[in-house]
């Protein structure tokens, strides 16, 4: 961070007090980078992004608000400040909304992975989505694209606090995609595929993933309805992520606060198969959700949230920590807008033993899903239901392709049939290996 930019920070911390404030957050992201869009060949689009934004979180007494804006002249300093401190003085007062002290601050700042200076031309970008798109189109059966795409960002974030806090980090992703579409006996089908990474050199080649973008949608052809039954089901690694979403969202501790999880008063017992461990690690290098410090300033650390199918800590952050009568666990998450809530980083359902075939090959009749539609969870009381497509399997093996279906049961007891392969896919930030869960509803379209 440049002393010019320290100085928008500093400038508005020293306004928020001045105008009334007791104490005050800010926070700035600026965001650079470029990204291009080809389609059937040709260049279709180039967007240059150069954002910043700051945001201001201020106190008074018990009372607190947060307001964000794009501009950094005095004025408008003074401005965002005055009214931060008026919606503060007017919104009600919660006793558990507050600041990270001194003593709880992070200290000493870890040293990741997080940053690649690598700078990749507009026309360099241009020239690794055609030559997705190409391998896409190139796949026997495709006859149409929806584009591809190919990007480089980085974000620089920093916070400041009146109780004197300061810590700063960038992140840098480049992306490259492809979706395309073919068709048989009258019906469309379209998939994708695509890489995102931290780091330039860990990117997919742009051939490979157009050809599985190609291959993906090749094989979507054909499809039926599901069997109406009662079935095991495998969720592939690009829709398992949602199920360690859930497991999250369960132990969020602003949900157990309120006493809105099914999970509520679980801690300590058994939740999940034994198989299941689910861990947080916003320390992993070249993660896509590292981080040196929560949003709340406060310092992170790995942590499993669920060890052996047993439920080990709430995600808490300050306010969450403080209903329950427990201490925070670095896992504040924070809009530039809005108040802090918890949050995960680079979180996982950690890999299993078998391999996916070997889940698959004991199923008489089964269920794998590779792409999920609608959604209708309740983490109240752990109803589940999802339209779904994907693949019917018989006598072990795959058997042709599943479309309109839905699939049911309850995260209760869902958590215990699941079991998890090991081929984990780290390209997103919340992710899990393909997971099988045995026993679900399945209803054909």
């Amino acid at each position: 961070m440049d002393d010019s930019t320290k100085n928008i920070i500093f400038k508005l911390l020293e306004t928020a007090k001045s105008e009334g404030a007791d104490a005050a957050e800010a926070t700035l992201v600026r965001d650079k980078g470029v990204g291009v869009e080809v389609r059937l060949g040709k260049f279709e689009s180039v967007e240059h992004a150069d954002n910043f934004q700051i945001g201001l979180r201020v106190f008074t007494g018990q009372q607190s608000a947060s307001i964000s804006t794009g501009k950094v002249d005095s004025d408008a300093i003074k401005s965002l400040c005055q009214r931060a401190v008026a919606m503060a003085r007017l919104a009600p007062a919660d006793p558990f909304a507050r600041l990270a002290t001194k003593q709880e601050q992070a200290s000493e700042l870890p040293t990741l992975e997080l940053y690649d200076p690598t700078e990749i031309t507009a026309d360099a970008l241009t020239e690794m989505a055609l030559k997705c798109e190409t391998a896409a189109l190139d796949i026997e059966g495709i006859t149409n694209s929806d584009g591809a795409s190919a990007g480089q960002y980085t974000d620089e974030i920093a916070i400041a606090t009146s109780t004197g806090f300061l810590g700063e980090y960038q992140r840098s992703s480049f992306s490259i995609s492809a979706s395309v579409i073919a068709e048989q006996n009258g019906r469309m089908e379209s998939d994708y595929d695509f890489s995102s990474t931290v780091f330039a050199e860990d990117l997919m080649s742009a051939e490979k993933i157009g050809a599985s973008a190609g291959n993906r949608t090749i094989n979507r052809l054909g499809a039926r309805s599901a069997t109406t039954g009662q079935f095991p089901v495998l969720f592939d690694t690009r829709v398992s992520k949602s199920l360690t979403g859930h497991l999250v969202s369960a132990v969020n501790g602003a949900s157990i606060a309120r006493g809105t999880s099914f999970l509520k008063d679980k801690m300590g017992e058994v939740i999940a198969n034994k198989l299941i461990t689910v861990t947080d690690d916003p320390l992993r290098n070249r993660g896509l959700g590292s981080r040196s410090f929560d949003g709340e300033t406060l310092p992170v650390k790995k942590q499993q949230l669920i060890k052996d199918g047993v439920l080990q800590s709430w995600l808490l952050d300050l306010a969450s920590a403080s209903q329950l009568g427990l201490t925070p666990t670095g896992n504040a998450s924070r809009s530039l807008s809005g108040p802090p809530s918890p949050g995960t980083s680079n979180c996982l359902i950690e890999n299993g033993e078998l391999s996916v075939e070997e889940l698959i090959s004991d199923i008489k009749q089964g269920f794998l899903v590779t792409e999920l539609i609608g959604s209708s969870v309740s983490l109240t009381t752990g109803d589940y239901s999802r339209g779904a497509s994907g693949f019917w399997i018989e006598n072990g093996e795959i058997a042709y392709a599943v479309t309109e279906a839905t699939i049911a049961g309850n995260l209760k007891e869902m958590f215990f049939e699941m079991t998890p392969a090991n081929d984990i896919d780290l390209r997103f930030s919340t992710s899990a290996p393909t997971i099988r869960v045995d026993g679900m509803t399945i209803a054909g379209g």
